[in-house]
């Protein structure tokens, strides 16, 4: 697990429930949450393979199916390009969970966050209750 994993699961951890967005071939911050005591989803457009005691489901951010997300506190995703912000916002804000995500290298969020520096270069945007 890098730093910046670490350091994820960390801030995520005082979580009760989690949702992952987008897990792809990278489960370790959703293993590392689980095994802090999170109860953790994960999500891709097609099936992937998580670790044991997280529950993954097909979806969808763009078209979500909303109960996936329905009683977490965090919708969490990594590497979110920018297309992709105000969906993950919007689904968080309608399921009243907080939003956090991470970029593509130098990708600007496009919806109004607070910024954390995370190891490694990597930064932790919080969606912001502003408009946009």
């Amino acid at each position: 697990m890098s730093d910046s994993d670490r350091a994820l699961v960390d801030r995520l951890a005082a979580a009760e429930t989690v949702v992952e967005v987008g897990v792809g071939n990278h489960p370790a911050v959703a293993a590392g949450l689980v095994e802090r005591g999170v109860t953790v989803t994960a999500t891709d457009v097609r099936p992937r393979r998580v670790p044991e005691g997280v529950t993954f489901v097909v979806d969808d951010v763009t078209e979500p199916t909303l109960s996936v997300y329905e009683g977490a506190d965090v919708v969490f995703a990594r590497n979110v390009p920018p297309e992709l912000h105000r969906p993950l916002r919007d689904v968080a804000r309608r399921v009243d969970a907080a939003c956090w995500f991470t970029t593509l290298g130098g990708d600007q969020p496009t919806v109004p966050v607070e910024r954390e520096q995370l190891p490694d270069g990597e930064t932790l945007y919080r969606v912001s209750e502003g408009p946009g």
